[in-house]
């Protein structure tokens, strides 16, 4: 049986930890989330009838600053996964050497199901549930899965009515309301730039790699476009309804043209269809998993063919499936490095609200690539000095740089 989001986490914690030689003290403060919320999320139907859902904010370590996380919605959320992920941007921020901490939360809602204004509804009701336990300070929302920009806007707007205007709450908002150019597409710049660092580290150049993209949502996306800019050759993409293949490669500025956001794969035209499960063994060079946890597992892991693979999701790859990988050659980027572009995007924005300044586009942008790339290249070299893999490598230096925070504020 495969193991719980949080206990798979805690496996590659448990291994930087030993690899450290961290003292039990501190052990004891890392194994567990600081705070866990479990709320209920009422709403009132376009209907009149009402519906309840659940919440979770779970809060996992702030040694190093204010928690920070995305909000996703999701039927099948639950503590359990939300935990985990909460753990992991810990891990995420402190790589990264942002100021945070980390969070996740989640509510048990599909939103193809409500109407705008009961997807509205069940936002503002989650948020004012745990305004509490937020706000600039204290812990900061982002979006995830199923939520954008709109739904920051209305987390904002609900905190900021019982707190005062309080644009920093959230992070990921439309631009009239405290967001920052370049955070959109923050996350899909980043996978792209961090594999094209991982390339040649390995002595190999981006352009010319064939590509596959498990997920089409905004990451997914922003990884085939910013990819073939740059002489990727994308040749299968997929989303809930299945997938397209074409192994000459697929105009991504057509495809993208084609399928506005909001739109799925089964309508477009280019090249033949696929379905998920076949379009993570297609032969191809890197295979970049963009959308849900464990969508490479011990069922698949013997299809995969890349010799690359870099997790633009969240722990899109079970550790059964990881251990499998790493024993055949295959190089796996750790989702804690992937797709650390949101997170530090997130940063921008959150401290051009809080000084209340402006960054340009191509400011942003900068800023964001030189951060990765520090970061990319404290891991090459933790995981060429110490001999480990890249996750463990990733895992050592965030928690190293936790644990010195929390021994250095007299936690333990």
């Amino acid at each position: 049986m495969a193991a719980s989001f949080s206990a798979s986490v805690n496996l590659y914690v448990d291994r930087a930890a030993e690899l450290l030689e961290l003292e039990e003290d501190v052990r004891v403060l890392l194994a567990k989330p600081y705070r866990q919320v479990d709320v209920q999320v009422p709403i009132r139907t376009d209907d009149g009838s009402v519906l309840a859902f659940r919440g979770y904010r779970v809060q996992h370590n702030g040694a190093r600053g204010p928690f920070k996380g995305g909000l996703r919605f999701h039927p099948e959320a639950d503590l359990d996964e939300v935990g985990g992920l909460a753990a992991l941007m810990t891990w995420k921020s402190a790589l990264l050497d942002l100021p945070f901490g980390g969070a996740k939360g989640g509510i048990t809602l599909d939103p193809a199901m409500l109407s705008p204004r009961e997807l509205e509804a069940a936002t503002r009701s989650f948020t004012h549930a745990i305004s509490g336990v937020i706000g600039p300070n204290a812990d900061i929302l982002a979006p995830d899965v199923n939520t954008d920009a709109r739904v920051m806007g209305w987390v904002m707007d609900a905190y900021s009515s019982r707190a005062g205007w309080s644009p920093a709450v959230a992070t990921g908002k439309p631009l009239e309301l405290g967001g920052i150019r370049g955070r959109v597409e923050a996350t899909g710049r980043g996978v792209v730039a961090v594999t094209t660092a991982t390339l040649a580290a390995l002595g190999r150049a981006l352009a010319g790699q064939r590509l596959v993209i498990q997920g089409f949502g905004n990451v997914g996306r922003h990884v085939a476009r910013f990819a073939a800019e740059q002489g990727a050759v994308v040749i299968g993409v997929s989303d809930v309804s299945g997938g397209r293949h074409d192994p000459a490669g697929i105009d991504v500025p057509a495809l993208l043209a084609d399928l506005p956001s909001g739109r799925l794969l089964k309508e477009a035209s280019a090249g033949d269809a696929v379905t998920n499960a076949e379009l993570i063994a297609l032969d191809c060079d890197v295979l970049i998993p963009a959308a849900l946890e464990n969508a490479i597992d011990a069922t698949n892991v013997s299809q995969v063919r890349a010799r690359l693979v870099v997790e633009a999701a969240n722990h899109p790859v079970s550790t059964e499936a990881d251990a499998a990988l790493s024993a055949g050659g295959v190089v796996v980027v750790p989702d804690i490095l992937a797709n650390a572009g949101g997170v530090t995007g997130s940063y921008f924005e959150w401290t051009a609200n809080l000084t209340e300044t402006s960054w340009s586009e191509d400011r942003f942008n900068r800023e964001l690539l030189d951060t990765l790339g520090r970061a990319f290249a404290d891991v090459w070299r933790c995981h060429v000095d110490r001999r480990v893999d890249l996750r463990t490598a990733a895992y050592m230096l965030g928690l190293g740089r936790v644990a010195e925070a929390v021994r250095l504020r007299g936690l333990a």
